[in-house]
């Protein structure tokens, strides 16, 4: 795992050691994701240079060094990531003749592009990468990221140059950097709380897509194409469905993932897994302790506030699986002093306030161990969200039903539904019950694709609250995606797996793991587990209201059935009360009529009209001024 940076100069004004220096100083930017070495490739007749900065994963030699050049000296690779069947490939790269100096995966990836080239290369890795190739013999620089967006990649013209990076902070150090902020972008992020791909926060600097290429010639004419595709899988899936019955499914899925964790769990420095306690990570650490000669090491951290604290779970789920298991309890105080750390950590604006313990999570892990197994993924190949659920049983319910219905719900408020569940028993409370019966009034008052808009929305309407603004009409406005799937459960999952999932679950996890050089391995999101699941009628996903039925058989032939049986909690903090109370003098300051209004951007007065009605208990809109606060917090130092 690494961090990579380069350029390719159109104008070819500068000489190698120019080129070296800004190489090395973009890499420089990104030590923290790859703290062990670092290294620069220039070829300065083409104006091509690269910048690497290592976390030594595999093959701790300077064998494993990059950039690395192949062995005809044709290709020449930077690379972050991870590919797990580089054995294999190996194995037949030697059989064609090829030689290798080492053992690290990057050695097989430059080799085989050399062999192959680039777009067979790709099709042919399990694994998570970025990485940017140059042909020396065409003159032809390739940038490629995974099928399902594991790994960032940023790239896009800057002052005559193609530029790229894992992260938008080693741009800062080009010359004539001056990014000018996208309104249009900004508008995209206030609604889901990210800056979805393609865009980022800057105008000219986009995401390259997951699953997609893009080819650069010697001119700079930019040719991107997808190598994989969510939707051709959804094709092919739905070209071959499962058609076995209950126990061959669980066989089939077990399989699957015991060869996706186990080729997982190939490293030369330690590791380790996130334990939550739920389905999904205690799936994983099963999985590991089933394919582990040794100990397996599991990692938790708890909260002392009600119905945020899943460390007890996690502690059962160690105890019965075996693990060594670590955990820490944090204090409010010691959550709260990472918010101010957190426009730094991710670059452009972000607002999952998971984010702190995801981080914090994060931090205590690489205490221990360098590589640690994450279960994300689960909840959107598997339809583990609860709007999942209520997606099933709101498409039975008529439209004209359904808006009367939502109005009826969204008029008692969450406070109202939070009141009323906390007469069930505790062990059948959903978390965060009231947010979520908000969300089903959304769904039942506008249903359709307009109803999973709304449903992930902090602001309905952004273009309000951004001046000038235009938002951005991406996939969740593309009325294709219903004619593609008719049915809400499966439609709602694809939007997830496309969006949601690689712009705010994985980004998170990357920048808060990157953060202390920390590697993240998502066996459940190992492409042929997600090709697989789009091969499964809905039954094997959402079954007796229950969701991801088959993921859930496979861990009870490992953890008892009562460890993991309780309602989704999700990995939240209570921002909200924080927001009343110790977060608010903070909030204040950000959210003032002077702050923002500064710079012309942000009409002031919907946002102060949600402040008050928060402070004052109306309503709980923490969310969507989660998204104003990280935004304020991050334009600030940045001078926008």
């Amino acid at each position: 795992m690494c961090g990579i940076a380069g350029f390719l100069d159109l104008g070819r004004r500068s000489g190698a050691q120019e080129l070296a220096a800004l190489a090395g100083a973009m890499a420089g930017k990104l030590a923290h994701r790859g703290p062990d070495a670092s290294g620069v490739f220039v070829d300065a007749e083409a104006g091509v240079a690269f910048g690497h900065t290592r976390l030594a994963i595999i093959d701790l030699s300077p064998a494993g060094a990059q950039p690395m050049h192949s062995s005809c000296g044709r290709s020449v690779i930077t690379y972050n990531g991870e590919i797990y069947n580089a054995a294999e490939l190996k194995a037949e790269l030697e059989r064609l003749g090829r030689r290798f100096r080492g053992h690290s995966d990057t050695e097989v990836i430059v080799e085989a592009c050399a062999e192959w080239g680039v777009s067979a290369t790709v099709e042919r890795l399990i694994g998570m990468f970025a990485l940017a190739v140059w042909d020396r013999q065409e003159r032809r620089l390739t940038l490629v990221r995974d099928r399902l967006g594991i790994k960032p990649l940023y790239f896009g013209r800057q002052n005559g140059r193609i530029v790229f990076a894992s992260e938008l902070k080693a741009f800062e150090v080009l010359p004539g950097w001056q990014p000018e902020l996208d309104r249009d972008a900004l508008a995209a992020y206030l609604r889901v709380a990210y800056v979805p791909t393609p865009h980022s926060i800057y105008r000219g600097i986009g995401k390259l897509a997951p699953g997609h290429v893009a080819v650069i010639d010697a001119e700079g004419e930019v040719k991107t194409s997808a190598f994989w595709s969510l939707e051709d899988a959804v094709e092919r899936g739905r070209a071959a469905p499962f058609e076995g019955n209950d126990s061959e499914a669980i066989d089939a899925l077990e399989a699957l993932l015991a060869d996706a964790v186990g080729r997982r769990l190939v490293s030369d420095v330690p590791l380790g897994a996130f334990l939550s306690g739920g389905i999904d990570s205690s799936t994983v650490a099963a999985m590991m302790r089933a394919k582990s000669n040794a100990p397996v090491r599991t990692y938790s951290i708890g909260f002392d506030q009600p119905g945020y604290d899943e460390a007890p779970h996690a502690r059962k789920v160690a105890e019965a699986l075996g693990t060594e298991h670590t955990e820490l309890y944090v204090s409010p105080d010691q959550a709260r002093a990472v918010i101010p750390e957190l426009p730094q950590i991710y670059d452009e604006p972000f607002a999952d306030s998971s984010q702190v313990p995801t981080y914090l999570l994060s931090k205590l892990t690489r205490d221990h161990v360098t590589v640690a197994l994450s279960g994300d993924g689960g909840d959107e190949l598997f339809a583990g969200y609860t709007r999942h659920r209520f997606a099933r049983g709101l498409s039975r319910v008529p439209a004209s039903l359904g808006r009367v219905l939502g109005c009826g719900l969204g008029v008692a408020g969450p406070a109202v539904w939070d009141r009323l569940f906390d007469l069930l028993p505790a062990n059948k409370r959903p978390g965060l019950a009231g947010d979520k019966m908000q969300k089903v009034a959304l769904m039942l008052g506008q249903g359709g694709a307009d109803g999973y808009r709304s449903l992930v929305s902090a602001w309905n309407a952004p273009e309000a609250i951004v001046r000038g603004a235009r938002e951005p009409k991406g996939v969740l406005f593309d009325p294709a995606v219903a004619r593609l799937l008719p049915d809400p459960l499966a439609r709602m999952q694809y939007l997830d797996t496309l969006t949601y999932l690689p712009d705010d679950i994985l980004t998170k996890v990357d920048r808060a793991s990157m953060a202390v050089a920390l590697e993240v391995r998502v066996p459940i999101l190992d492409h042929r587990v997600a090709e697989f699941s789009w091969r499964l009628p809905s039954r094997f996903k959402l079954r007796r209201g229950q969701g991801k039925w088959l993921l859930r058989q496979v861990l009870y032939r490992h953890v008892p059935m009562a460890l993991v049986e309780r309602p989704k909690a999700g990995f939240a903090m209570p921002i909200g009360s924080w927001l009343r109370g110790p977060l608010r003098a903070w909030a204040e300051e950000l959210l003032s009529e002077r702050r923002l209004s500064q710079g012309g951007l942000l009409d002031a007065a919907p946002i102060r009209a949600r402040w008050r009605e928060h402070l004052e208990g109306r309503r709980n809109w923490h969310a969507s001024l989660w998204t104003v606060l990280m935004f304020q917090a991050w334009r600030e130092p940045r001078g926008i």
